[in-house]
């Protein structure tokens, strides 16, 4: 059974006692503008963060990849080959999903970049993305979001250089 088809109390244990692999989508366009959206949900809820999602028990990393951005984008997708492996980053919250007191969320994060023209062609205008993770979109300068105090630490992360 994936993941996301667990009991909410079952998906709290796994959330409460491992840490979570997930791809994070840093989408670019060409004058080099980053995607982020404005968080529904806890962790990093009321943030302007990059798309991405959990790989689920049972799937590929190619699957979730296309599972990620046909459920955060509403683009299908068959691109991780051709995007760019930005590296493992760990984001650790102390907050979770069902917002219960003293229980954290810790992912492994894998990272990929892509650029929405050549990678995905199907993602037009920010307005008919899903709403479901993000209330809305913006694309940001990356100047912008590292000095904007509403974009996540964890994504001002993915454009800081690393020492």
């Amino acid at each position: 059974m994936a993941l996301s088809m667990l009991p909410t109390y079952q998906w709290f244990e796994v959330v409460e006692r491992t840490p979570l692999v997930s791809i994070d989508l840093i989408i670019t366009d060409a004058q080099g503008k980053v995607l982020l959206g404005w968080r529904n949900n806890k962790p990093a809820q009321h943030c302007w963060f990059v798309p991405g999602g959990v790989v689920r028990k049972g799937e590929t990393l190619q699957q979730a990849f296309e599972r990620v951005v046909f459920d955060e984008l509403g683009v299908i997708t068959e691109t991780r080959s051709k995007a760019l492996f930005d590296g493992v980053y760990e984001h650790h919250y102390t907050d979770n999903f069902a917002g219960i007191e003293g229980v954290g969320t810790h992912y492994v994060v894998l990272a990929h970049r892509l650029n929405a023209e050549q990678h995905l062609p199907g993602l037009v205008g920010v307005q008919n993305l899903p709403k479901a993770q993000h209330k809305e979109y913006v694309w940001m300068p990356v100047a912008e979001l590292l000095n904007n105090p509403q974009v996540h630490k964890y994504t001002k992360a993915y454009f800081q250089v690393q020492l």
